[in-house]
């Protein structure tokens, strides 16, 4: 009959179980790492197109308004259909990061 195979050593499996737990961890880090900074990404985001919107809307209003001289009723009306579309962007970007493409 032939022997039986050695069982490894404990040395050996420590060591192994060691490289295993510090990849995950590394991985787990590294995760973490990128959601942090992709939520900093889309806040950044957020506050642009909220900033944007409104700045775009406000800057019409006003061109038009001294353009036709109806001041500020252009500029007031633009500054909410800024708000809205701001408003908008944010709510497609919040919707892209809870089904973000595979």
């Amino acid at each position: 009959m032939s022997e039986p195979e050695k069982p490894t050593s404990l040395e050996d499996l420590n060591r192994r179980l060691k490289d295993v737990r510090s990849k995950h961890a590394q991985d787990e880090l590294e995760k973490d790492g990128a959601g942090s900074s992709g939520g900093l990404g889309l806040g950044f985001r957020v506050a642009i197109d909220l900033v944007a919107g409104v700045a775009v809307g406000v800057f019409v209003g006003w061109l038009l308004d001294r353009w036709l001289g109806t001041t500020p009723w252009l500029m007031v009306l633009f500054f909410f259909l800024g708000a809205g579309a701001g408003f908008t962007n944010v709510l497609r970007a919040e919707r892209a990061s809870r089904n973000p493409p595979e």
